[in-house]
């Protein structure tokens, strides 16, 4: 989906003076032509445009399933765009092709952004990534199959299980939905770890992948849920997230970590959602998994002035609350998430909220992520499956990241 909402390059204006044209790629996160970002994106630039009229604002607005692959291919062919919101930065920032963020925005903006997402946009100690929109998951449960069952949520693994059981007992179709399939087994897994004090780093930000948590955690996977057919008819390893939130949306799921779109989904089908912290060996999980997209701006055609200036707009607190209403995501600036924990209209997402200062996310200022993201993908299905073996899985996987961390 493309929408060029203005400009036609850089020329001379009136009177010698000289306007600007900013090209920015963005990922569409609406569902249907109804709640394109192509709507955000035309309001929030006619608005820009209107009060800069020596600068305008070139949009276009690819799906996710092309817009990196876009941007990548206007980088190699060398007509980077000046803006780009995408789903990772650090390969670019580590070409040197990006703006610091220092050297666009304005201390009030930069300052403006939650903690761990700045901190997530850094390479280096360096700022690069400009977190655009951002997520947290929590385990949702269906409230009609839960109360049916006599269960209460699960605080801990073992109540997880044991709910489990419960709902299988009665018939249900997927009692906890495992989605380990190549879309989004990256996310599946992170989650799980955490949860069981490990991750995908360590520390001080060096892989970990094969520590001694990361293999008790997937051995109890392989051996409580999924060796027990506590997992549904479909092997963790072919389940892919948007299957599994479908099954949910349809009431046979009993139970599966999820972000704000699946409540909206699910509630739009008339099921009951319930919403609870990850559960943990001991107790509720100390650390969330959260996820962000990237704003980033090309060095390629000098116009960081205009750029840090539209960004400063992008950001404020109007805009962000903006887009983060309309598409159920969390705010990435702290005055409008401060705005959201109190307003009564986003209520839903206040469990969301409370678990972002909670939150680590992936290690995307690392060039080796996505290469290690795909390989994770690929292989974290066979880790769980019965007779499979975690550590010789994660031995493999640690000697994919280890052999790229000194370029990362």
């Amino acid at each position: 989906m493309t929408a060029v909402l203005g400009g036609c390059g850089v020329v001379d204006g009136i009177g010698g003076s000289e306007d600007v044209t900013l090209r920015l790629v963005a990922a569409d996160y609406g569902d249907s032509a109804a709640n394109s970002s192509v709507k955000y994106w035309d309001t929030l630039v006619d608005e820009y445009e209107a009060e800069h009229p020596d600068v305008k604002i070139d949009v276009t607005v690819y799906s996710w399933n092309d817009v990196d692959r876009k941007v990548k291919e206007m980088v190699d062919a060398g007509h980077a765009p000046d803006l780009a919101q995408i789903g990772a930065y650090a390969d670019y920032a580590a070409k040197g092709l990006l703006y610091k963020a220092g050297d666009l925005l304005s201390i009030r903006t930069q300052a403006d952004f939650v903690h761990q997402l700045a901190g997530a946009g850094e390479v280096k100690d360096v700022q690069y990534g400009l977190p655009f929109a951002s997520s947290t998951r929590l385990l949702f449960y269906n409230k009609t199959l839960f109360n049916k069952a006599g269960l209460t949520p699960p605080k801990t693994w073992n109540d997880l299980a044991a709910d489990a059981e419960a709902l299988k007992a009665r018939g249900v179709t997927y009692p906890y939905a495992l989605p380990l399939g190549p879309e989004e087994a990256q996310a599946e897994t992170m989650q799980w770890l955490l949860s069981g004090g490990g991750g995908y780093t360590d520390r001080v930000g060096t892989y970990d992948i094969d520590s001694t948590e990361n293999a008790d955690t997937l051995t109890w996977l392989r051996d409580e849920l999924v060796g027990k057919g506590l997992t549904g008819p479909v092997a963790p390893g072919k389940l892919d997230r948007a299957d599994a939130f479908a099954a949910f949306a349809d009431g046979d799921v009993g139970m599966l970590n999820g972000h704000p779109t699946l409540m909206k989904i699910a509630t739009a089908k008339g099921v009951k959602v319930g919403m609870v912290p990850m559960p943990g060996v001991d107790g509720a999980s100390d650390v969330a998994m959260g996820v962000a997209d990237w704003m980033m701006a090309f060095r390629e055609n000098g116009h960081a002035e205009q750029a840090g200036d539209f960004l400063d707009f992008v950001y404020s607190e109007k805009n962000v609350l903006a887009f983060s209403r309309e598409y159920d995501l969390l705010p990435v600036t702290n005055s409008a998430s401060e705005i959201m924990s109190t307003a009564q209209q986003d209520a839903d997402l206040r469990p969301f909220l409370k678990e972002l200062p909670l939150s680590e996310l992936y290690p995307v200022g690392k060039t080796s992520w996505a290469d290690v993201s795909a390989h994770i993908k690929q292989q974290m299905g066979q880790a769980v499956a019965p007779g499979g073996d975690p550590k010789a899985v994660l031995k493999r996987l640690q000697g994919t990241a280890s052999a790229a961390q000194g370029t990362s």
